[in-house]
């Protein structure tokens, strides 16, 4: 085999190690958010799901904790108690769920933090939109509007 064969051989060896490399590392899946309502009138409680998608059944993203930030000064905690991991029997836990009551108007950006050993794992937003309702503190009183 002359010199351009031997070298053509090596590159060739090196990209498929390099394709093995890549399909033998976990695929990691991503967050996604939904709300429901994303728009809605004051006040409202919001349903907020958070899932993984796709991805590998990987022992790092096992029995995560996710904080709500719900962008109006207040947060919770998601945190589960979960049995260890047992490579190829056991499932993640891909969707959590929470809910949140706005009782004033605004526009809301509401954040998922997904974490597990204090190293954030995956982030995901969606936006809230919250119009006045009749009860709604934000509201300004109109003149006479109380019966006087």
């Amino acid at each position: 085999m002359g010199r351009n064969g031997a070298l053509a051989v090596s590159f060739a060896l090196v990209f498929v190690a390099a394709g093995v490399a890549s399909e033998d590392k976990p695929k990691k899946p991503r967050l996604e958010l939904r709300a429901s309502p994303r728009f809605a009138f004051s006040p409202v409680n919001v349903f907020l799901t958070a899932e993984l998608v796709g991805g590998d059944e990987a022992e790092e993203y096992h029995c995560p904790e996710v904080e709500w930030d719900w962008d109006d000064g207040g947060k919770s905690m998601h945190e589960a108690d979960c049995a260890p991991f047992d490579p190829g029997k056991t499932t993640l836990e891909r969707r959590f769920t929470a809910d949140h009551e706005y009782r004033k108007a605004g526009v809301y950006q509401i954040k998922a933090t997904m974490r597990r050993a204090n190293r954030t794992l995956a982030t995901a937003t969606v936006k809230v939109t919250v119009r006045p309702g009749l009860n709604d503190p934000s509201i300004e009183r109109f003149p006479g509007s109380d019966g006087s």
